[in-house]
């Protein structure tokens, strides 16, 4: 089985006990272990795919937590860096009546973004694995170029690497994501995932086919768009499918798409990523429907890494 390695963010979701405008009592927060990433490589553990997470956490309480959260949900933390020179990003959550959310970041400065070439483990990509990053990773200079850079030694070594738009503008200065730094790193995939909302925000003055299309020329093997509740599109060259995911009633949707990610990478680590498995479309349509089951899982329950399925839960989605 291939491993799946994710880089990035790992931060403490502090979710708030409101959901929509009700007001009863005090607001209170609840920490939660989370970060699109880190949520990623829970998703794989959990699924029983060998993971591994690489980041930096600060030496504090919640990086205490966050790394012993990852431990035991199987996750790999040999490449956990810790720092003093930071504290552990911060998210506090709010959500509206429908289970969708909106985030007030402590981030920078935070640990994460501390996070260089040098502190990358031995060997990491001398056998084979699914290599994933998200683009919260590009929001500060130093740490883009990490990013950037190890998706191109990641690639070279012959790993597959898998994007994760995961835009959250309010972490960018100005409030709105860098579209050419964002690009370059989605074109350095194999395999891209992105929302609608996130794919019209990017494509800029440019059709959706055209914009998709210049991803797969730029050398993207395989795209998948999702729509919340509604269809997820599967694109490739000279190939489109459409998946409908199991309805569901959200309470939280903070690891909905991180849990469909993981679970797409899950079924690419059992199904391995030697060959044209991006041209297998009854590979990537029965893929794809077991990710939107992890998705809908993990809507319907609060946070994230606590929110992700294993094996047992997608059984008892799919009756």
């Amino acid at each position: 089985m291939t491993p799946v390695i994710a880089f990035g963010e790992a931060l403490v979701d502090m979710l708030s006990s409101r959901l929509g405008d009700a007001a009863e009592g005090p607001e209170t927060f609840t920490p939660y272990a989370g970060g699109a990433p880190a949520n990623v490589a829970v998703a794989c553990a959990r699924l029983g795919v060998p993971s591994r997470f690489l980041g930096m956490l600060g030496e504090d309480h919640f990086g205490d937590f966050l790394a012993s959260e990852l431990a035991t949900h199987g996750v790999d933390t040999s490449g956990v860096v810790r720092t003093r020179e930071a504290r552990t990003a911060l998210a506090f959550v709010s959500r509206d009546a429908q289970g969708e959310r909106t985030f007030d970041f402590y981030r920078p400065p935070a640990a994460d973004l501390l996070y260089r070439l040098e502190h990358l483990p031995a060997g990491v990509f001398a056998e084979p694995a699914i290599v994933h990053f998200c683009t919260n990773s590009l929001t500060e200079p130093e740490i883009a170029e990490t990013t950037l850079a190890m998706a191109e030694m990641a690639r070279r070594a012959g790993c597959l690497v898998s994007v994760d738009a995961n835009l959250r503008h309010n972490l960018w200065d100005g409030g709105m994501a860098d579209i050419g730094l964002v690009t370059r790193l989605l074109d350095a995939a194999d395999l891209l995932k992105l929302s609608s909302e996130e794919l019209d925000y990017l494509r800029a003055d440019h059709t959706r086919d055209g914009w998709l299309a210049e991803r797969l020329a730029a050398g993207v093997k395989f795209a998948v768009i999702t729509d919340g509740p509604g269809e997820v599109t599967l694109k490739g060259i000279g190939l489109e499918d459409r998946v409908s995911p199991p309805r569901v009633q959200a309470v939280d949707t903070t690891a909905g798409g991180d849990a469909f990610i993981g679970g797409l990478l899950a079924e690419l680590a059992e199904h391995g990523i030697d060959g044209d498995w991006y041209q297998d479309m009854a590979f990537l349509h029965r893929a794809v429907e077991i990710a939107c089951r992890c998705g809908a899982h993990a809507v319907t329950r609060p946070g994230a890494y606590a929110a992700l399925p294993d094996r047992q839960d997608l059984e008892r989605l799919r009756r």
